[in-house]
This record gives C-alpha cells, sequence and structure tokens, in this order.
C-alpha cells in the first residue's frame, strides 16, 4: 500500500482522467456528439474507424473507466494492504500499456492525413503512457526499509 505523497498524487491523475473520460463516455451515450458535429466524425476522431456509439456499447465502458478510478485511488488512500485493489491497479497499468502500444502500432499503419493519427500521436498515446507508468507506481508495493536504515548503530 502506497502511502507516500508522490503515489497519491499518481492515483489523483490517473483517477481523474479516467473519470473525465468516463463522463465524456456517458456524454455520448445520450445522444451527443460533442465535440465533433456528427456521430460519424466522432468516431473516426476517438477510434479510427467508423463504430457505433450507443449506450450498450457506451455504458459499459463508463463503467470500467469509473471502477479503475476507484480501485488505483483506493490503493492509494488504504492504510492498510488489500490484494485485490494492488492486481486492479496492476490491470489497469496493463491496459494503459496495452493502449499506449495499441497507439506505437497505429502510428504506422493509420493514414497521417486523418485527425484521429494527430489526437493519438499528440494526445492519446503519450497520455495513456505516462498513465501506465503512473498505475505502476501505485501499484508496486512500498520498498522495505533497509535495516541499516531503521536503527541507528553508533
Amino acid at each position: 500500500m502506497p502511502t507516500d505523497r508522490t503515489a497519491r498524487r499518481a492515483a489523483t491523475l490517473i483517477a481523474s482522467v479516467l473519470s473525465c473520460d468516463a463522463v465524456l463516455h456517458l456524454c455520448w451515450s445520450t445522444g451527443s456528439t460533442w465535440p465533433a458535429r456528427d456521430v460519424r466524425s466522432l468516431s473516426y476522431a476517438v477510434l479510427g474507424a467508423d463504430v457505433p456509439f450507443t449506450p450498450p456499447v457506451l455504458l459499459p465502458l463508463a463503467t470500467a473507466l469509473f471502477t479503475a478510478s476507484g480501485v488505483v485511488v483506493a490503493r492509494a488512500r488504504l492504510d492498510r494492504p488489500h490484494a485485490l485493489l494492488r492486481l486492479g491497479t496492476w490491470a489497469v497499468a496493463a491496459g494503459l500499456s496495452l493502449r499506449g502500444l495499441a497507439g506505437v502500432y497505429w502510428l504506422f499503419t493509420k493514414d497521417p492525413g486523418t485527425a484521429f493519427y494527430w489526437l493519438n500521436l499528440g494526445a492519446y498515446t503519450p497520455l495513456c503512457a505516462g498513465l501506465a507508468l503512473a498505475a505502476v507506481r501505485v501499484a508496486r508495493p512500498e520498498p522495505v526499509a533497509r535495516r541499516e536504515d531503521a536503527v541507528r548503530v553508533r
């Protein structure tokens, strides 16, 4: 269980970004296409393909994002170790890492003339990579203090 400020700040950052993403998914599930002008352009900007933005697709994603946010914050804030929260935080780190790696792959396979290519290059992939590193920081166990650090010898 990380108790240092860095881990708590990392958890807060991760939860903030994932919660904002979840809220966007909830908005899109109501039929909103913000910030795009229509569903097709939203789909191509967010995913690089024509995918339906319907509640059966978006609501489970929003739920997963909110759950991931809660798990990471709980891992950083609880005063005792909890194996499931640690495992859940590692799962969040793995998911963010996979998205980051997919983003790198898409840089070589997607058309540079599309909005998705540039959003992926400038926002999606770097954000996922940074959040994955932050999630690893939250998930890893606290370092065990060395005996020399714990006991002063004179």
